[in-house]
């Protein structure tokens, strides 16, 4: 039973913080989670309010047109409703792309996004990695002349280590690629790239030129709607309607959709906060100078720290209560933290000081 699942590693998740209550015996409030580059300060009070104002919809179905949701997504990217699918989370429709692709092959950066590589072997597809843990188009470009893979996954900035690619290279190397080729544009960051160098900034209306490529996005960083699980795809509408067919019933949930649509229209409440996460990394790497690290320059709300022993540090921060991510899986002693409130990351780099 299950042997066809044998070979799949299962993602993991950032430790939750109930699991250091259970384990250390802290109480929840004295928690500071910097491990799953959620938004620490959430969503918008008034995304709260509405949701408020309508949990007693809570048993009712949501539009499964999303009609509303679309049309500010659409307004928001200056696009065409019809170019665009939601999905639970952006993860949700990189599966959907995946399926609907079917791949023998598919090709992504030496490090990234967990997902792409549990999707692609969930329909047996040969994984191919670029010898770089970052982008490297060149790379990219060898590999998919000699293999010819059904998929490329571009994470523009890559998860988990930071770094973007400019939109420009982006593009350039999509011209280059075969028409029948998906390209995924992973942007679940792009808010914060674009923010930080407008270099980086990948417009979803640019992508519809192409007749092979998917942009993914998500309201869980940015907007700080982690726990309420909406995504989005924008692509032609060829690809939107194949994308349709492997999408589920009410995919989202009636809170999740009113939620998504009132974060769309606060758009200073997502500004100021972008600003403040920048603000806030800035501590981060006068840290690292500071004591002579070597730090990826990260276009995301999260920064990768070379240090000796990341297991040893990551499970000694767990006793005091913070959680951050060790990179150790990767091959490399380093951690990624999450930027948190200003308070959260003086606490963490005043333990950092006095252990390092």
């Amino acid at each position: 039973m299950f042997e066809n699942l044998s070979h799949l590693k299962t993602y993991e998740a950032g430790k939750p913080i109930e699991l250091v209550v259970r384990e250390y015996g802290i109480k929840p409030e004295n928690i500071i989670k910097l491990a799953s580059n959620e938004n620490p300060y959430g969503p918008s009070p008034k995304v709260i309010e509405a949701v408020k104002n309508l949990a007693h919809l809570m048993h009712r179905y949501p539009d499964d047109s999303f009609y509303e949701l679309k049309e500010e997504l659409a307004k928001n990217y200056e696009i065409d409703s019809s170019n665009i699918i939601i999905g639970a989370g952006s993860d949700q429709v990189l599966e959907f792309a995946v399926r609907a692709a079917n791949p023998k092959k598919v090709l992504m950066a030496g490090i990234t996004f967990a997902m792409y590589e549990i999707y692609s072997k969930q329909v047996n597809a040969k994984i191919l990695k670029t010898p770089s843990i970052t982008h490297n188009l060149d790379e990219f470009y060898e590999i998919y002349k000699k293999e010819k893979p059904e998929i490329i996954f571009l994470c523009v900035p890559n998860n988990p280590l930071g770094e973007c690619l400019d939109a420009r290279d982006v593009f350039e190397f999509i011209e280059k690629v075969d028409e029948n080729i998906l390209v995924v544009v992973d942007g679940a960051y792009q808010e914060f790239a674009s923010f930080k160098d407008k270099n980086k900034e990948i417009k979803p209306k640019d992508i519809l030129k192409y007749k092979n490529v998917l942009y993914t996005g998500t309201f869980s960083k940015a907007y700080g709607l982690g726990g309420m699980r909406v995504g989005f795809g924008i692509a032609n509408e060829f690809i939107i309607k194949n994308l349709h067919k492997l999408r589920p019933p009410f995919n989202i949930t009636t809170l999740s959709l009113i939620a998504a649509v009132s974060a769309l229209k606060d758009k200073e409440w997502v500004k100021r906060g972008i600003e403040e996460n920048f603000k806030e990394m800035q501590k981060y790497i006068n840290f690292a100078k500071e004591k002579g690290l070597k730090y990826i320059d990260s276009f995301t709300n999260f920064i990768v720290l070379f240090v000796p022993n990341s297991t040893k540090l990551a499970n000694e921060l767990l006793k005091k209560g913070i959680i951050i991510r060790d990179m150790a899986s990767y091959g490399f002693d380093a951690v990624r933290i999450t930027i948190g409130k200003p308070d959260e990351n003086d606490k963490l780099l005043n333990i950092l000081r006095k252990l390092s």
